[in-house]
C-alpha cells in the first residue's frame, strides 16, 4: 500500500514540476506599437517630398478548387527607413474589391520619427474588403528622405493548416519635387 503512495506522490511532483508559471507583466514593458503622434499641417509645413502607395490586401484566398475560402487577418505596416528625419502620414484608407472606401484610419496626420513604424490591423473575421481589397497610404516630409517601406502581412490558421505572406506596396504617385534616394 505504501508503494502506491510513493508512486502517486512521484507523479504529482513530476506534473507540478513540468507546469510553467505565467510570466508577470513588467511595468516598464514597451508597447507593441508606438503611440501615434498627431500633427497639424499648416502653411508653415513645407513639403519637400511625398508619395502615395497602393498596397494590395487579401481578406481571404480560395483553396480546394475555389470551393472553400480561407480567411486571413491583415496587418498594414508603414516603416520610416530614414536614419534622421521624420515623415508625416497624411492618409490611410481601406478600399474593397469594388473600389469603394470601407474605412479611413486617420482623423489627423501622424508623424513617424526616424526609423519608427506603425501598423493598422484588419481582423480575420472582417471580410468587407474582399479578395481585391487595398490600402492607399499617403505620406509627406519636409526634407528629401529615404523611401519608407509600406507592405501588408496576411496570416491565417485553421486546425493544422496555416498560411502567411506579404504584399509590398507600390508607389502610384510622387510629389513633383521628390526624387527617390537610397537609404542614407
Amino acid at each position: 500500500m505504501k508503494l502506491y503512495r510513493y508512486i502517486y506522490l512521484a507523479i504529482a511532483v513530476i506534473i507540478l514540476a513540468s507546469c510553467e508559471s505565467t510570466p508577470k507583466s513588467q511595468p516598464n514593458a514597451i508597447p507593441a506599437t508606438p503611440l501615434q503622434k498627431t500633427v497639424t499641417l499648416d502653411k508653415n509645413f513645407k513639403i519637400a517630398s511625398g508619395e502615395t502607395f497602393y498596397v494590395p490586401v487579401y481578406s481571404h484566398i480560395y483553396h480546394h478548387n475555389r470551393q472553400e475560402v480561407f480567411e486571413l487577418a491583415a496587418t498594414l505596416s508603414i516603416r520610416n527607413t530614414d536614419l534622421t528625419n521624420p515623415i508625416v502620414i497624411t492618409s490611410v484608407r481601406y478600399y474593397n474589391s469594388e473600389g469603394k472606401l470601407v474605412k479611413q484610419y486617420l482623423e489627423r496626420p501622424i508623424q513617424l520619427d526616424a526609423l519608427a513604424s506603425t501598423d493598422f490591423f484588419i481582423n480575420r473575421n472582417d471580410t468587407s474588403g474582399g479578395l481585391g481589397a487595398n490600402f492607399i497610404v499617403e505620406w509627406v516630409a519636409q526634407t528629401e528622405i529615404s523611401e519608407p517601406i509600406v507592405e501588408a502581412v496576411m496570416i491565417g490558421t485553421d486546425f493544422q493548416q496555416g498560411i502567411s505572406f506579404i504584399s509590398p506596396g507600390r508607389v502610384i504617385k510622387s510629389q513633383n519635387n521628390y526624387k527617390r534616394s537610397p537609404l542614407k
